[in-house]
């Protein structure tokens, strides 16, 4: 062992002797909700950890992966970094690089897949909402850092990553994904029966949005009167983009508002001077509708300006803002969250719709490695096949 490594060892289990003090000493004296007393419970835990688990713990891990556990369950989008990996992060993450285009949180302390980015490479490889990622490089995800996961999945244009993935097969699949630079698909729109119109963004951004906007227009033109706004699998936009989008169908109200402990409340309320389309509408949601999509379908079902029709949405709308430790590490965590007009933390609970639809459990094959996961794969909208679009007709038909 070198000398830093034995500096490390000593530093380390000075800090938890004298951890497993503090809380002891805290914990005795504290009422029952008091941080001191769940500390005292901390480290007495610890104690018989040391003590008496059936051979010597590594402490580094135990406490690396409490760590790990305390933001999981407080934040499925936190991430603890250490000194290394946040020079790291810090180094790469305005870097435009290429990606495999997976939206991820941590899941049973594994990476878990939210969504993945149209037309990615994830998506081609049949990649989708519910996945997990067992190993990235041949690493295992179980505590590693959410943000340092996605450090690893960007690289050199062409490159490969392999990649484990724990779906509903009786083994891990390998896969070996390419990295490619990124880019949105357009807006989809076309008029459906009934007068109706679909406008389906994959994706959310200030030029999306325009998109939209542009489409809402067409369609009017084209003598819709109804209109479907599919949000199924958009979970690449930030909550500004989804506030952007709801102005467009609202009036008056509240769209969202911001707030956290040290972060005072911010509404954010409809501007009626960007409002472009006034009539009837619904809006689509499934299990892979997250972040800014959440915002704008929160907003149109609590305004009572748009029935919402499908799954219950991921739930990840928040500020987050890397927090700096004494040491050079790093936690990146909710410093804020978006609320709905109910006054509902959208991450904490996502949007529920006004009527709940299943979409179906994706078909694998277990002998072929290149199944799709269908809300991933290109998007089939035959009425036979689409049951959450299907009733979502039959409600704007009523």
């Amino acid at each position: 062992m070198n000398s830093r490594a034995k500096f490390l060892v000593v530093v380390s289990s000075t800090f938890l002797v004298l951890l497993l003090l503090l809380g002891t000493v805290l914990g005795k004296g504290s009422t029952p909700d008091s941080p001191y007393r769940h500390l005292g419970v901390y480290t007495e835990v610890l104690s018989r950890i040391k003590s008496e688990y059936v051979e010597e713990p590594d402490l580094k891990s135990v406490t690396l992966g409490a760590l790990n556990g305390l933001l999981e369950s407080i934040d499925p989008f936190a991430s603890y970094l250490n000194a290394d990996q946040y020079k790291e992060y810090q180094k790469h993450s305005d870097a435009n690089k290429a990606d495999v285009g997976l939206i991820l949180s941590k899941r049973f302390g594994y990476i878990g897949v939210v969504s993945v980015f149209p037309s990615s490479p994830a998506a081609k490889a049949g990649l989708g909402t519910g996945d997990i990622i067992e190993t990235i490089k041949g690493v295992g995800t179980r505590d590693m850092p959410l943000a340092y996961a996605n450090l690893l999945l960007h690289g050199t244009p062409g490159s490969t990553i392999e990649v484990t993935v724990l779906r509903r097969r009786p083994e891990p699949q390998k896969m070996t994904l390419t990295r490619a630079v990124l880019v949105a698909p357009s807006v989809a729109s076309r008029m459906l029966r009934n007068d109706i119109g679909y406008i389906r963004p994959e994706t959310l951004s200030p030029a999306k949005v325009k998109e939209v906007a542009a489409a809402l227009k067409e369609l009017q033109s084209n003598g819709a009167k109804k209109l479907v706004l599919d949000l199924r699998q958009c979970a690449d936009g930030e909550p500004a983009d989804g506030i952007a989008l709801a102005d467009l169908f609202l009036e008056k109200g509240l769209v969202t508002y911001l707030q956290g402990q040290r972060v005072a409340r911010q509404d954010f309320n409809a501007e009626p001077s960007k409002v472009v389309w006034k009539l009837p509408m619904t809006v689509l949601t499934n299990r892979g509708t997250a972040d800014g999509a959440e915002i704008a379908a929160a907003a149109l079902e609590g305004n009572n300006r748009a029935q919402v029709v499908g799954e219950r949405t991921y739930g990840d709308a928040s500020l987050r803002r890397a927090l700096t430790m004494e040491d050079g590490s790093a936690i990146i965590l909710s410093v804020a969250k978006y609320y709905s007009p109910g006054g509902k933390a959208i991450q904490d609970t996502g949007v529920t719709p006004n009527e709940i639809v299943q979409e179906p459990e994706p078909q694998v094959d277990t002998d072929d490695d290149e199944s799709v996961h269908p809300q991933t794969a290109e998007p089939d909208h035959k009425l036979t096949d689409d049951v959450i679009l299907k009733r979502a007709l039959e409600s704007l038909n009523k």
